[in-house]
């Protein structure tokens, strides 16, 4: 399995922590930031969701985005700005659960002030673990995914 990850600086420990423990089962792609120096979350959540938009419908199977910051809010808000993206914030063991069976997530956004590493290491694993129900939910996943203007 690969995971895209990245950070911003208030997320960079966490998110490296985490990329050294996922690398040991999984492939890693890390899009930084690669130091503690300031930077603007939004530039890092484009080159996730660009990675994941770049990838073949097989692939978006396989594949699913990691993004940290303080609360992970921003980086929420920005990356469900691209198409074929859909962000989650997740805050616990449930939301990280139903942003994949039933919001068919690719990207699981955790934020590094308000979890410990072991618990977003629970999350990513109950992300990356669960499977989209699809069903009823495949029509709700469409309607999201449909361009509003």
């Amino acid at each position: 399995m690969k995971i895209i990850m990245a950070s911003d600086h208030a997320g960079f420990e966490l998110k490296n922590n985490l990329a050294t423990t996922l690398k040991l089962q999984n492939q890693v792609e890390d899009c930084g930031p690669f130091s503690t120096e300031s930077v603007d979350y939004p530039d890092f959540a484009d080159q996730v969701c660009k990675t994941l938009n770049t990838n073949d419908t097989e692939a978006d199977l396989i594949e699913f985005g990691v993004l940290i910051c303080g609360s992970a809010q921003g980086m929420a808000m920005r990356a469900n700005k691209f198409s074929n993206i859909r962000a989650a914030l997740v805050y616990n063991d449930e939301t990280a659960k139903l942003a994949r069976e039933h919001n068919n997530a690719n990207i699981i956004c955790i934020g590094a002030r308000f979890c410990s590493f072991e618990t977003a290491l629970r999350w990513i694993n109950i992300f990356k673990n669960t499977s989209f129900a699809q069903g009823r939910h495949q029509t709700r996943v469409a309607k999201i995914s449909k361009a509003t203007s």
